[in-house]
């Protein structure tokens, strides 16, 4: 899967992330093609807490053991 993503709190303003199905994964600058459009998220990082509003999988909530800020739109290829 490819993440393509916008936004405040990533190393870059405008990056795409590249995940392998063994869980590996990396992340360049800019915009990197193809794009097979599947989905589009919006993330919200704020101290441990992220919420997520995805297309295709809806609204989610999770926990990280980090604290940090990201305000990121995103678009899913695949």
């Amino acid at each position: 899967m490819k993440f393509i993503e916008f936004g405040l709190g990533n190393t870059w303003l405008i990056r795409t992330e590249i995940e392998f199905e063994d869980g590996t994964e990396y992340e360049v600058k800019g915009i990197k093609g193809p794009i097979n459009f599947y989905s589009m998220y919006f993330r919200v990082w704020i101290g441990k807490t992220v919420v997520i509003a995805d297309l295709k999988e809806g609204f989610k909530r999770k926990k990280k053991s980090r604290h940090d800020f990201k305000f990121i739109f995103g678009i899913v290829s695949n």
